[in-house]
């Protein structure tokens, strides 16, 4: 158990390596000289800082003996007592005054950082594969990336600003009070800090296990509460409210207990240092007490000791607090930057071209694909659609439809045999270009909680009203559209909420005609629908598909007698295929689901 605990300690500190690798090219990034000299103008401006802060006890000692009438000549400073306490004054100005451009010049820099490293980790996300996507918990995630985003630009600042100028401003202090004073002075302050840094890391790695839990509390908690509140219809079609409550409560209930200990331990980690730094200050007090009576320091040398002590109290102070958000920042950034070290499941090859397309012929060879590999969906599927022809691919429900369209569309790809377009395999272009050629009305359309128009531009960046209205009166939804108050700029809700189930339809068929593509899905575009709604869009769906390669994925066989070919899809494979009149007089499958349907709905 002990070797485990060491393995896992070790891989702990490659990880944390590994992330502070991967922030630091973010303060010296190649081909960013501006970001570069900020860098340098705000090292500079520290160590002018730390110069001047080192230098002020002594101006500040040097005025107490030309008040107490000791200094005999033997001071560096040749000022009066007057004009010392003037350049005590200015010392402490240019203090703040350095620290502040300090902060001013890298600001830039740091909000640069948090900028690219937040837009690396969304397009990353953005570029996984739907199989990670449809396991993923959007609240979790959503919080990974908010904490480790904003781990980044803490860490920057602080490795930059703190451990650096802290060992800085050791040495110096160290420096001034073994010349100027007695070597015991720096032994004791040596001890003191040993002491403390030994502390603090005992401590803070105890903390940081005890983080961890806290934020997969917090995860989980709030994971619950946005699944709860996107699912707010069905809570209350069940009455679950006080259910979810309680669930909710549970979490928190974690995130409570684990925030507690982090706070209790916060508390061991305070007392034991300044009891470390308290003890030390008082030691060195004593000592140039004793100085003091014996004659071998001034009243002006006690105060420039305080003064020198104080200033490695204080830092030292700081050290602690930073060492344990850094610690802490490094568990946040690192489940972020693991995130990232996760590879799509689907990327393009190398130098890979994009897809030419000349007619929009669909092929597929003998594909066979599966989620899990012991339970096979597609067992060597075989079909072509030729340019301008409609397909339509029916079958029972987990027979494969979906997922003909979800391979066509490149979201997986087949384990076996290959999907052409043009006779080029889709795997061999950009996924870019693939899916600017093939437009999708999938069986729900979900809207950004934005402006109707907004909803149908998304089809097509560049486009202008103008044609977005086109788009609208081609989709049958413009009329309706222009009956509304705000007209376009009508709020369609979260995920389109606003709109009936046969408007939200007719917006991504909108949006769909306005991406203008060679190539359209149809995945089961109206079965949510009631039959009017359906035959309404219907009509929008086939005049959609004019001069264009269409596949259809459907369930109500209504909905696809007119396309060029039809196959029946069962357990995988394809049983059946021609048109709907030679389908029907096979009186195979196709006819005994044709006739099945019809009297449902006679009924």
């Amino acid at each position: 158990m002990k070797s485990l605990g060491t393995s896992e300690e070790a891989q702990g500190r490659r990880v944390e390596i590994g992330v502070v690798r991967r922030v630091l090219p973010y303060l010296w990034p190649k081909g960013q000289a501006w970001v570069k000299w900020r860098v340098v103008i705000a090292v500079a401006s520290l160590i002018l800082a730390k110069l001047v802060a080192v230098a002020t006890p002594m101006i500040l000692g040097a005025a107490v003996d030309r008040l107490s009438g000791e200094d005999a000549g033997q001071s560096l400073f040749v000022l009066g007592a007057g004009g010392l306490t003037i350049a005590y004054g200015l010392s402490r100005v240019l203090d703040s005054g350095f620290q502040q451009l300090r902060d001013v010049v890298f600001a830039k820099v740091g909000q640069r950082a948090l900028r690219r490293v937040g837009l690396e980790t969304f397009q990353h996300i953005h570029n996984m594969s739907l199989r990670y996507h449809l396991s993923r918990k959007t609240g979790g995630l959503s919080r990974v990336m908010e904490r480790g985003v904003k781990g980044v630009a803490f860490l920057l600042r602080f490795l930059l600003f703190s451990i650096g100028p802290l060992v800085l401003q050791l040495v110096l202090i160290s420096g001034a009070l073994a010349a100027f004073f007695d070597l015991r002075y720096l032994i004791v302050i040596a001890v003191a800090i040993v002491t403390y840094v030994w502390f603090t890391a005992v401590v803070t790695e105890w903390r940081v296990k005890i983080r961890k839990q806290m934020n997969d509390q917090d995860n989980d908690a709030n994971q619950k509460a946005i699944d709860s509140l996107l699912n707010f219809e069905t809570v209350k079609y069940f009455g679950a409210e006080s259910r979810e409550a309680a669930r909710y409560d549970a979490a928190m209930q974690g995130y409570e207990t684990a925030a507690l200990k982090t706070s209790y331990s916060l508390g061991v980690i305070n007392i034991g240092q300044a009891l470390i730094i308290n003890t030390a200050m008082v030691i060195v007090m004593l000592m140039s007490v004793q100085g003091v009576a014996a004659g071998t320091i001034s009243v002006g040398g006690f105060v420039a000791v305080n003064a020198y002590i104080m200033q490695v109290m204080m830092p030292l102070n700081f050290l602690g607090f930073v060492y344990r958000e850094i610690r802490q920042a490094l568990v946040d950034m690192s489940e972020m930057f693991g995130l990232l070290e996760q590879p799509p499941e689907v990327q393009d090859k190398p130098e890979a071209p994009p897809l030419r397309v000349d007619g929009g012929r669909i092929e597929f060879r003998d594909v066979h694909f599966s989620y899990d590999p012991e339970r096979a969906i597609l067992k060597g599927v075989d079909l072509t659609v030729e340019p301008g022809q409609t397909l339509a691919i029916v079958g029972p429900s987990g027979s494969g439809k979906s997922t003909i369209g979800r391979l066509l569309f490149r979201f997986y790809d087949a384990s076996f045999g290959a999907v052409l377009i043009d006779g080029q395999d889709i795997r061999d272009v950009t996924q870019g270009s693939l899916h600017k050629a093939i437009g999708v009305v999938p069986q729900d359309t979900v809207l950004f909680n934005d402006t109707i128009y907004y909803n149908i531009a998304y089809g097509r960046d560049e486009a202008t009203r103008a044609q977005i209205e086109q788009a609208a009166k081609a989709a049958q939804i413009h009329d309706f559209v222009q009956s509304l108050p705000k007209g376009y700029d009508t709020t369609v809700g979260e995920r389109g909420l606003k709109l009936s189930g046969g408007e939200k339809q007719r917006v991504g068929i909108a949006r769909s005609l306005l991406k203008n593509p060679p190539i359209l899905l149809l995945d089961e575009a109206t079965s949510a629908l009631d039959t009017q709604t359906e035959h309404e869009i219907q009509e929008s769906l086939i005049q959609m598909g004019q001069g264009r390669t269409v596949m259809i994925i459907a369930h109500r066989l209504s909905t696809v007698v007119h396309a060029d070919c039809i196959v029946v899809l069962e357990q995988g494979q394809i049983v059946e295929s021609g048109n709907h009149e030679a389908l029907l007089a096979q009186e195979g499958r196709y006819a005994h689901l044709w006739h099945l349907q019809l009297s449902e709905e006679g009924a």
